[in-house]
């Protein structure tokens, strides 16, 4: 099985910076697609910004220009920084490993993964 535990959420006032991380453990051989989500109060489950196992990033156009993703395989770390932050970007970020483009046969490596999330609060 895979573990993800997110970090560095915390509060901060509008424009400014966190840099959230997200660290994994247990099985570790998989290719594999690396994804943020966030989810406000009230609303559904949004999808962030992803980077793929060659490193490939994606992201959402709300938060395109202000956000970056990036992974460190040998530390089995993902990153997003995020910066430029606006009030709306208050939410509980969560980070996902899933299948990449050719996943590996071992049942590990076909499953979705999540972390338990970290808070980010940006105040006007």
């Amino acid at each position: 099985q895979v573990e993800l535990v997110e970090s560095g959420g915390g509060s901060v006032q509008t424009g400014g910076s966190l840099r959230l991380s997200c660290a994994a453990s247990g099985y570790a051989g998989c290719r594999h697609d690396m994804k943020w989500f966030r989810q406000a109060p009230g609303k559904e489950r949004e999808f962030v910004s992803g980077i793929d196992a060659d490193g490939g990033t994606t992201y959402s156009e709300s938060v395109k220009g202000r956000f970056t993703v990036s992974r460190d395989d040998a530390k089995r770390m993902l990153y997003l920084q995020m910066d430029s932050l606006k009030p709306e970007d208050t939410a509980m970020y969560y980070c996902q490993q899933k299948p990449g483009r050719y996943p590996s046969a071992n049942a590990y490596c076909q499953k979705i993964y999540w972390g338990r999330g970290t808070q980010v609060t940006v105040s006007p």
